[in-house]
């Protein structure tokens, strides 16, 4: 009996779990350490969808088998979001699928219309579900750039020159994770026409649609006209409405894309808690101030971690949208790279931070740092910091504070 299972195989080690694991261990012996690695939101969602929650859950007849694609109520909630967000038109019935999140729909879609030895274009860096979800899905990934300029599209025309088979489809993140960069409608413009000409499906994760910054909004790709010949967004409440845990996102988009997406999870599973999805309507469908006040919150986040970092001798880019920060290791210390950079820093200075190399060998360099700690706590965090900055023998200069 053999123990050596094909798609294991083809996993490497989680090199971001590695830190995680420091982080626990050092949390189970009692030491204070501020998590800015894993971007878990440390809001709770507004108090009228736990309401809802509570109310449905008290049905008696609330506790069987959901839908695999959603509820009816919640796929159009989703639809009328795209409608009064996006000007978009989005029919529920053959345009909308209900996921466990934008993880788990990214999963299922590339288990639906994967084969074997088929060939995906993915950022690197990227989330990791952006490529290994096609790899456990038994595809080839071909890596393009993340930064949304001429030289990704020279990239895309690359690959399909060069690339036996043919790639079919091609992932986008924007804004990103991990790297916050943001696209206008324009980017999306062309990046449908070259789909289009090179008959290829375009997959867009849109989890941060609504944590853009200095009053730029998120476009999404569905706003294009014909986008939805080639193209299916998926979206999550986990960052918008503080909803993490309750694994709700959608997938939106090509008819075709959805009916084999939806196909593959009636087998799969039964949908998510119906209290759940009720309360996820409640979230869409209700009053809408905690998307400005996350935004706010996160926004002014940014502004306290930038400043205090880089008055600790560490100068992190201001990120455009999202919850996340893509920095660069402090120059004196880049030949730490960043798994070691990341153990580190959670050993002396009790910051958890996620390596950018777990995100792909392009991400070598950089780490992601979460903005899920209140103000005060990512001021203490740049205190940690200087003081370790300090200890390695990096000149914090004039500008840093006590």
């Amino acid at each position: 009996m053999s123990d050596e299972f094909y798609r294991i195989k083809r996993l490497p080690p989680y090199v971001i779990a590695e830190v995680n694991g420091m982080r626990a261990a050092a949390r189970a012996s009692g030491e204070d350490i501020i998590d800015l690695g894993m971007g878990n939101p440390d809001l709770p969602p507004p108090p009228h969808v736990i309401d809802k929650l509570v109310e449905v859950a008290k049905k008696p007849d609330a506790h069987g088998y959901s839908q695999s694609k959603g509820i009816p109520g919640l796929r159009r909630a989703q639809a009328n979001y795209y409608g009064r967000r996006f000007g978009v038109d989005i029919d529920p019935e053959t345009e909308v699928v209900v996921t466990m999140g934008s993880k788990e729909g990214l999963a299922s879609l590339a288990t639906a219309i994967t084969a074997p030895g088929d060939v995906v274009l993915a950022p690197n860096p990227s989330y990791p579900i952006h490529t290994f979800g096609f790899i456990i899905a038994g595809a080839t990934i071909r890596a393009v750039p993340t930064t949304p300029d001429e030289a990704y599209f020279e990239s895309l025309e690359r690959a399909m020159a060069f690339t036996v088979p043919r790639p079919s489809i091609l992932v986008v993140n924007y804004p990103s994770n991990p790297t916050a960069e943001a696209v206008d409608l324009a980017f999306y413009e062309r990046l449908v026409a070259w789909a289009k000409e090179n008959e290829v499906w375009i997959l867009s994760d849109l989890a941060y649609s609504e944590l853009y910054f200095d009053g730029k909004p998120t476009p999404s790709i569905l706003q294009v006209p014909g986008a939805k010949d080639v193209a299916v967004e998926f979206t999550s409440l986990s960052k918008t409405y503080s909803m993490a845990g309750w694994r709700i996102g959608f997938a939106v988009g090509n008819a075709k894309l959805i009916a084999a997406m939806s196909r593959v999870k009636s087998y799969l599973d039964y949908g998510a808690f119906t209290p759940i999805q009720a309360a996820a309507c409640a979230a869409l469908n209700g009053p809408q101030d905690i998307v400005e006040t996350n935004r706010l919150l996160y926004h002014k986040r940014r502004d306290v971690m930038v400043e205090a970092f880089g008055r600790a001798g560490w100068d992190i880019p201001s990120p455009p949208a999202s919850m996340f920060a893509w920095a660069p290791l402090p120059p004196a210390l880049a030949h730490l790279g960043s798994l070691e950079f990341s153990k580190q820093l959670l050993t002396h200075a009790h910051v958890a931070v996620a390596p950018g190399v777990g995100y792909g060998e392009n991400g070598e360099g950089f780490v992601r740092i979460a903005m899920v700690e209140n103000e005060q706590r990512l001021r203490q965090a740049a205190r940690n910091v200087k003081r370790y900055l300090q200890s390695m023998g990096v000149n914090t200069g004039a500008k840093a504070s006590g």
